[in-house]
């Protein structure tokens, strides 16, 4: 088993020596690519005479400084340590690299033909011998040399250069003037179908866009170069940042570890987040697309012009940029669906980080293996905390922080500090209370009373936070609440408080109980609330809630109360009638916003109603749901066929509106499915008929949930029609692992047989075992412990292959104390054998912490 060895925060050393500019040749063959990294080092600690280069996997061939072979230097396993060095000097290092081997995708790769890097976070080390850290800033020089049947030669920066080789190659050479992070470096060697574009920025300068996908592929890049634009355009007028090189490029690959990479000026995506038309596209991922294409291009400022100066500090950039696309894609679309989209995410997945092994602040203060801290806390979470400055600060007031944040730090490896002493000099103002989000991890529980008073009403809030394995002791955070204190006869009282202590209490005047609180509005903060509504109380705010979020949240907090007392009381709790006759007028009379709609319609999740228990009760939850969902399916039939019909579908277009109304026709559909008495003939007119994918898998997605009888049958019907193309195949293997019955083991037997599945290409393993282990909890969660063991034994396989899939596959085994003691035993048991296998620091790290700490 890997040992893995802990990195501290706060034992943060700068470098000793500093890189003002390196320059690298590539000479790119399939298994012996050969590396030359000349690089001009500086002092930058007095009397250092030693330098720690990082490598891994890496075959030395020469080692010089200042022109003369090197020889005090101690080679080990994971780099080389020089000694007895000059102040100033040219370091030349030559290695051989192995692309073709390269499974892992991190450093230099070769798939489907063409050469790809991912360095993010320490995947530099696998190209070269290097200062493999974030705070090394350098002026980067790319030479790459390969065979004529490599069109496409491209690495960060500007062209410079390109001629042939008396020997048939190509050399071509980029520059970027830009200091950088050799985190940031790329390079892609293929040849591909490229679709261009430009972009005139506010100051005059015409930028190229270009984007780079597999042949055939062209047009359905379209879609994405068009939110490019549109993000170009939202940095211009929303925070004044204009891009800063002369050519932007994306380049599409199927083989890739994460969703995106933000390269300087040649961003590297997965090409499930690149590639659209309405025929292998939904309309969720058309959303996905362009919320991605600008969250990788905001970050060539929030991330490249200023990025981390360590590790711990990951949330500096993504956090903030999460923060920056979330306000660009409300800006494009419905800003209350987008932000019930984060809050989703927060609530489950983030949530559940925080009860479980690995929970943590958005800033660590231990790392052992970093690709395990690329998580929902630090990107989504640390949204949030990025969210509540904006809240406290006022939009005005946070574009002053933004702007002296780029004043100061322009061109420097920072710090979270530094980042909110901007936002607290260019405001005036003192945030040193609200910095203990950064450093505290776990989830603030907040509860309200209100209670009149002489003059009023007193509105007395209580936080605590409940120790979690990285940290016992726990303080009081500083929570931006937005509110609206309704009196039930149409007068509403609203604004913001600030509460900082574990209890506080606040007066509002002209106001007598009783008085129907939103105390959360906008899920101003990242935290669960409590509060004793009544019944009565909910179904009024969802539908008189100036807030379109706390009219969603009224609805989903009817739906978990029926469910937390159907639990209890071991039966299920009646529907209230006050509840149908809000669900029936929104059936019969949606709103102007049909998406918003088909929201208030939808009941919570699996994994949102678990939150809501120390320990989950599986069985009793997905009974609970399928019966009401029953229910609902049932006393609404009439309207829900007439809702449908009513929702003429017009040809395809990504559209708010187009978007709302296949939301709205699509939730009927899943409710009429439901019925046995509705006609397949309808399902398989949208089927056959609809002229985009959306409406497909909707009907799809629909005998999925409902158990069809026709289910598996439609779903091997949509394989044999669809499945030659790896998007379409990625869906079907989703919805197949999503079956909600026992077949669905046998299912996956032979899915991986099918010629397209790869266990190498992580889009295909997580198509199939991320939505089996995170989305099919009843299959999941069996109760012989069928699914753990195949989830443990994919992981297995894939940490051989791929050690950062397997390490995000193993998620939803690690919090098996949250579960009842037969079925944590089942989770454990899986997770011990795994444990017995010699494992990755990545995945070892996560099992150790589940099982030991």
């Amino acid at each position: 088993m890997s040992v893995n060895t802990a990195k501290n925060r706060l034992d943060y050393q700068p470098p000793a020596y500093v890189i003002s500019q390196v320059e690298l040749e590539f000479e790119l063959l399939p298994s012996k690519t050969r590396v030359l990294a000349v690089s001009q080092l500086r002092r930058a600690e007095a009397g250092a005479t030693s330098l720690w280069l990082d490598g891994q996997e890496l075959q030395l061939i020469s080692l010089t400084v200042n022109g003369k072979d090197w020889t005090t230097y101690e080679q080990r396993p994971d780099g080389i340590l020089l000694r007895d060095l000059p102040e100033q000097f040219e370091l030349c290092i030559r290695t051989e690299i192995n692309p073709a081997a390269n499974t892992a995708l991190e450093g230099l790769y070769l798939s489907n033909g063409a050469y790809c890097t991912q360095c993010e976070a320490e995947g530099f080390r696998r190209i070269t011998f290097y200062p493999d850290r974030p705070d090394v800033m350098a002026v980067f020089t790319t030479h790459i040399i390969a065979d004529a049947n490599l069109p496409f030669l491209l690495s960060n920066g500007n062209l410079i250069a390109r001629h042939q080789l008396a020997d048939g190659r190509v050399r071509v050479s980029w520059h970027d003037p830009f200091p950088k992070p050799c985190y940031l470096f790329a390079l892609v060697a293929g040849d591909f179908d490229e679709l261009t574009g430009s972009y005139i920025t506010k100051s005059g300068r015409n930028v190229a866009l270009k984007f780079y996908v597999d042949k055939g592929q062209q047009q359905q890049a379209q879609f994405a170069l068009e939110s490019l634009q549109r993000a170009m355009k939202f940095d211009e007028d929303v925070y004044g940042l204009e891009y800063d090189l002369d050519i932007y490029m994306v380049v599409a690959v199927d083989f890739f570890n994460m969703g995106a990479m933000e390269n300087k000026g040649l961003n590297v995506f997965n090409s499930k987040f690149v590639l659209a038309d309405a025929q292998t596209a939904t309309d969720t991922d058309y959303f996905n697309i362009e919320s991605i294409i600008a969250h990788e291009y905001f970050h060539n400022w929030t991330g490249n012009r200023v990025t981390c100066r360590d590790w711990f500090q990951l949330s500096l950039k993504e956090g903030l940029t999460v923060f920056r696309d979330q306000q660009f894609s409300a800006a494009m679309g419905s800003a209350t669906l987008c932000r019930i989209d984060a809050i989703k995410t927060i609530r489950t997945a983030q949530f559940a980080e925080d009860a479980g092994p690995m929970a943590h602040p958005i800033r660590p203060d231990v790392v052992e293996e970093m690709n395990n801290f690329y998580t929902v806390t630090v990107y989504d979470k640390g949204a949030e905390v990025i969210r509540m400055q904006h809240t406290l600060l006022g939009a005005a007031g946070f574009r002053c922080g933004m702007d002296l944040y780029f004043q100061r730090h322009d061109g420097q490896a920072v710090t979270c500090d530094d980042f909110v002493q901007a936002m607290q000099d260019a405001n005036q103002t003192d945030l040193s209370a609200f910095k203990r989000w950064y450093s505290q991890s776990g989830t603030p529980e907040l509860s309200a009373i209100l209670e009149n008073t002489a003059t009023g009403v007193r509105l007395t809030l209580r936080q605590q936070t409940a120790p979690t394995k990285d940290q016992a002791d726990k303080h009081p955070l500083l929570l931006p609440l937005r509110y609206e204190l309704h009196d039930g006869k149409g007068q509403i009282q609203s604004g913001l408080l600030q509460f900082a202590s574990a209890e506080q209490s606040f007066e509002f005047t002209d106001l007598q109980l009783p008085v129907i609180p939103v105390l959360l509005a906008d899920f101003s903060a990242p935290v669960k609330f409590s509060y004793a509504w009544q019944t009565d109380e909910l179904l009024y705010l969802s539908q008189h809630a100036q807030d379109g979020v706390a009219r969603w949240d009224a609805m989903q907090q009817l739906w978990s109360d029926l469910v937390r007392r159907s639990v209890r009381d071991g039966q299920l709790a009646a529907i209230p009638s006050g509840l149908l006759d809000v669900l029936g007028q929104l059936i019969r009379s949606p709103l102007t916003d049909l998406a918003f709609s088909a929201e208030l319609l939808t009941l919570p999740g699996f994994d949102t109603l678990a939150e809501q228990y120390e320990q989950i009760p599986v069985e009793m939850i997905l009974d609970a749901l399928e019966s009401y969902q029953q229910q609902l399916a049932t006393l609404f039939n009439a309207d829900w066929l007439d809702l449908y019909q009513r929702l003429a579908p017009a040809p395809y277009r990504y559209s708010e509106e187009q978007t709302g109304l296949r939301a709205l026709r699509n939730t009927a559909l899943r409710y009429l499915l439901r019925v046995t008495e509705t006609p397949d003939s309808l399902w398989q007119q949208q089927y056959t008929g609809s002229d985009n994918m959306t409406d497909k898998l909707a009907v799809l997605q629909a005998l999925v949930r409902a158990a069809h009888p026709q289910a598996q049958q439609m779903l091997q019907q949509f394989y044999l029609q669809y499945g030659h193309n790896v998007q379409l195949f990625d869906k079907h293997s989703a919805l197949l692992a999503s079956l909600g019955t026992p077949q669905v083991f046998a299912l996956l037997d032979q899915a991986e047989q099918l010629a397209q599945f790869d266990w190498k290409n992580p889009n295909r393993v997580r198509a199939l075992y991320a939505v089996f282990g995170q989305q099919n909890p009843a299959m999941f969660h069996q109760a012989d412990g069928a699914g753990y063991q195949r989830l443990a034994s994919v992981i297995g396989k894939a940490d051989v292959i791929n050690p950062q899939l397997a390490s995000r596959l193993v998620t939803p085994l690690l919090s098996f104390k949250r579960f009842a003691p037969a079925r944590a035993a089942l989770m454990q048991q899986a997770l011990s054998q795994l444990q017995q296998q010699g494992l990755s620091p990545d995945l070892t790290e996560k099992l150790n912490k589940a099982l030991h700490d």
